[in-house]
């Protein structure tokens, strides 16, 4: 009988958390890493094992007459991954399970047992932690526990249930909207959410109102003041209108026109006096904000640093997985996938050590603060994201971290740290000042807010990444006044006001309205929103999300037969079965047989896609002024089209995939339709030819016409794609000589030989020069830069890069077995294997191992 090994082979998902565990770990220790989920379903036909390929189930991967069986495969990028860790096993006596403590890391530590077919003498020990660090790791070996099956079956019946709903609905979006599209349990609730605020939009009817503003002066100093009310009657403010019908709600309050607006000013301009008639302060507190969430994490990282919320959880997962610090290598935050507001006695006492060396005792209430998460059932990681040791300042290790790395941790720092300050401290004033004339009272008011304790804001003030500087902005300071002060004139202006349509959401205000819904896991909203503009159901102007018409169509067609399935009461019920599933409350068979097969009250998703009614969704925009016909916006094989009636010969025009919803109309659509039946609007005429703007799918273009000769002859008409910043209505003779220039040759290089040539591409303007790329800063300067500058500006390195050859990538830097190179199409890291780009918003000077690792693996898992 072969001697029982004694060496101990731990797993973790990353190889960057392998190589920080690693360091802790001494000698008989092993660490290796999953790189993810090693099995899933099959994602394409090829991955079917052909034993079941015939089976009418086999295409969803899950067998529906079998208790909801799944069909697991090994995809073939995790093989040589599969192959390694089995290797590993041979040699281990103890196989530690270190994958992440949620769902979906012990599904992965789950897999890894069924596919490594353990020796029977293997002890297995699942061990769990929510920081990356030394003494986390000791207690964790010191408790081991076993697989949770529960958190597994929960995270398996999720699985199952999306791949039924994206499986079963898709074909059908396929065939009634347009190829290619998906449906997700998840993702079509956050596309609805944003196609009914755009719906919203679409129906507003702004109103437009005015009111008067006062500068005035007292010994004190100068404040402003505006007209509440006349006579006691209030006047009309933003909230008073039905966003509806733009009509006022409360026939009560005094609507004031710009003429009464503006006679009003003249005559009380002229009265006096201006008199104090009420003072009224209150105090007021505001206490600090919990620490973060997942989602607040998300919310604020948009709000404050611009981030996305995959950026956010990118960049969270390379700061808790290890960072370098000076040969140490730890983790700097606690796991980043959790919806509790808890932190750990021994980060409470971190806390208030550092409160009092830095701000003071008086900052510190009398103990600590503890949370109480908001989510019913906060079942991801059971702490905060907090960094791991409060001690290390933000600029301790500001070295050691890209830009984006110490912006991140620093706002997990500061919010950590205020969350245990006391409450800031204000005093609010309000005052009123009332002017008579022609025996009525004008009440103008003003309103004051005055900190007198700083609180927590000494430390974080949300929306800014300087609180000193931002302090000020909290305060609106108005002179000392009582009752019976009289107050001069100086300045009595009436303004304008417009009502605006309710916003739309951004990427934070999207997270936290699915968190208050209930709809999705933490864990899960930054791949949503990733997933949403993927395939073309989503497009970001500036940071709102803006719904395309693809989305609008596809969001008609679920309402009409699958309500319930895009209902936010449906989705967020739904994630409480699988809470109960994860409690071991239920079983999963019940609830996918619920959904999937139905009873005889209620029919499953298969039986009622198959009732569906033929049904092609369109969004009426209105009606032609003269025929009465409708006019609508649909999408086709080609992408989104406008459309007059039943379409045909000259009713018809393709529309641009990023048009708003919002701002599509009647007499939008038929300009379009006109502008295509006539060739476009003429903008030029040279040499017997018509240039003309037209309109297609991917924005506006300029179009040069084709002599009947060259129709013949099947040649191609010349376009040139309007830049940005150009509209089809600025569009001057003058700008349309420029850009048809384009593409435009400058001649040869004098030490090169190869052409030089400037044009406009995807990415905007640039020179090229052999198989070389240079930006440009502007279109004009395409049409406008000589030889000579060209020249000069390929002499010139570019900023952050080494200069690029034609002939071969040059390297940048090496990290330690993968390579930052710059190639032909920009930078990029590689192992030798796989290449993929760095992204513009990395450094490929400052890029990190952990990071180049985590794109590789990004890559893999396209590639897959």
């Amino acid at each position: 009988m072969a001697k029982k090994s004694s060496s101990r082979l731990v797993i973790v998902e990353s190889p960057a958390k392998a190589k920080t565990i690693s360091r802790f770990l001494g000698e008989g220790f092993r660490v290796e890493a999953s790189f993810g989920h090693i099995r899933d379903l099959p994602q394409n036909a090829k991955e079917i094992p052909t034993s079941v390929r015939k089976e009418a189930w086999a295409r969803l991967g899950v067998d529906v007459e079998n208790d909801f069986e799944p069909l697991y495969v090994v995809p073939s990028d995790k093989k040589k991954h599969v192959t390694r860790l089995k290797e590993a096993a041979e040699e281990a006596g103890v196989l530690l399970l270190a994958t992440d403590e949620d769902r979906e890391g012990e599904s992965i530590s789950w897999h890894v047992l069924q596919v490594l077919k353990l020796r029977k003498d293997v002890e297995v020990r699942r061990i769990v932690f929510h920081e990356v660090t030394p003494e986390a790791i000791e207690e964790a070996l010191a408790h081991p526990r076993g697989v949770n099956e529960d958190l597994v079956k929960a995270q398996e019946a999720r699985r199952v249930l999306d791949r039924l709903y994206g499986y079963t609905l898709s074909p059908l979006l396929w065939k009634r909207v347009s190829p290619g599209l998906s449906a997700g349990r998840v993702q079509s609730v956050a596309v609805k959410l944003l196609v009914d605020r755009e719906r919203e939009r679409r129906s507003f009817v702004s109103a437009t109102y005015w009111d008067l503003a006062a500068q005035l002066a007292a010994d004190g100093g100068r404040f402003e003041a505006r007209l509440e009310s006349v006579g006691g009657t209030r006047l009309a403010d933003g909230k008073s209108f039905d966003p509806n019908t733009g009509q006022l709600k409360d026939k009560k309050r005094i609507l004031l026109t710009e003429a009464a607006a503006e006679d009003l000013a003249g005559r009380i301009s002229r009265a006096v006096p201006w008199q104090v008639t009420a003072v009224e302060r209150s105090p007021g507190e505001q206490k600090p904000s919990a620490p973060f969430t997942t989602s607040t994490l998300q919310q604020e990282a948009n709000r404050k640093l611009g981030f996305t919320s995959n950026r956010t959880m990118q960049i969270a997962q390379v700061l808790y997985e290890g960072i370098d610090l000076a040969g140490e290598r730890v983790g700097l935050i606690t796991y980043m996938r959790t919806d509790s507001t808890t932190l750990a006695d021994r980060a409470l006492s971190q806390a208030r050590e550092v409160i009092r060396k830095i701000y003071g005792g008086e900052y510190l209430p009398k103990g600590p603060i503890r949370y109480k998460s908001k989510a019913a059932r906060a079942q991801e990681a059971h702490e905060a994201i907090r960094p791991t040791d409060l001690s290390r300042l933000p600029q301790d290790v500001r070295s050691y971290l890209t830009d984006e790395q110490y912006k991140l941790y620093e706002l997990i720092w500061k919010r950590t740290i205020a969350s245990q300050m006391l409450p800031a401290k204000f005093e609010r004033t309000s005052v009123i000042v009332t002017v008579e004339d022609s025996g009525k009272q004008y009440e103008f008011g003003a309103k004051g807010r005055a900190i007198i304790f700083p609180g927590f804001l000494r430390a974080y003030v949300e929306g800014s990444d300087d609180p000193e500087a931002e302090l000020g902005d909290k305060e609106t300071l108005l002179p000392p006044l009582k009752e019976g002060d009289v107050v001069r004139l100086e300045k009595l202006s009436h303004e304008k006001h417009t009502t605006r349509p309710p916003a739309r959401y951004t990427e934070a205000s999207l997270v936290k309205r699915l968190e208050e819904e209930g709809v999705g896991r933490p864990s899960t909203y930054a791949t949503i929103i990733s997933t949403i503009q993927d395939r073309g159901y989503v497009f970001k102007r500036g940071n709102e999300l803006i719904p395309t018409i693809t989305a609008f169509c596809v969001t008609t067609l679920l309402e009409k037969d699958f309500a319930d399935l895009v209902s936010l009461e449906f989705t967020a019920k739904m994630e409480d079965s699988l809470d109960d599933i994860a409690e071991g409350k239920n079983a999963p068979k019940d609830l996918l047989t619920r959904f999937y097969k139905g009873n005889s009250q209620h029919p499953g998703l298969s039986a009622r896609v198959d009732a569906s009614e033929v049904f092609f969704p369109s969004v009426l925009l209105g009606y032609h002024p003269e025929t009465k016909e409708p006019v609508v916006a649909k999408v086709g094989k080609y992408g989104p089209y406008v459309q007059i009636g039943e379409g045909g010969t000259g009713r018809v025009a393709s529309l641009p995939d990023k048009t708003p919803p919002e701002e599509l109309d009647v007499a939008t659509a038929l300009r379009l339709i006109a502008n295509k039946e006539e060739g476009g609007s003429v903008v030029l005429e040279r040499n017997g030819r018509s240039v003309t703007v037209q309109t297609g799918r991917y924005g506006a273009y300029l179009e040069e016409s084709l002599t009947e000769e060259e129709k013949a002859a099947g040649q191609k008409p010349k376009r040139v794609s309007l830049p940005k910043g150009v509209e089809p209505q600025d569009v001057t003779k003058e700008v349309a000589e420029k850009l048809l220039s384009l593409p435009r040759s400058l001649g040869v290089h004098p030490q090169t030989g190869e052409d030089l040539q400037t044009a406009i591409g995807r990415y905007g303007p640039y020179l090229r020069h052999g198989s070389e790329f240079r930006s440009l800063e502007s279109w004009e300067q395409a049409c406008d830069i000589t030889l000579e500058e060209a020249v000069q500006l390929l002499a010139t390195p570019k900023p952050g890069r080494r200069a690029k050859t034609a002939a071969k990538s040059s390297v940048i830097k090496d990290l330690e077995g993968i390579r930052v190179m710059n190639g032909r199409y920009g930078p990029y890291v590689t192992d030798g294997t796989v290449n993929a780009t760095i992204p513009k918003s990395m450094s490929p000077a400052t890029i990190s191992r952990e990071e180049a690792e985590r794109l590789l693996e990004q890559k893999r898992s396209k590639k897959a």
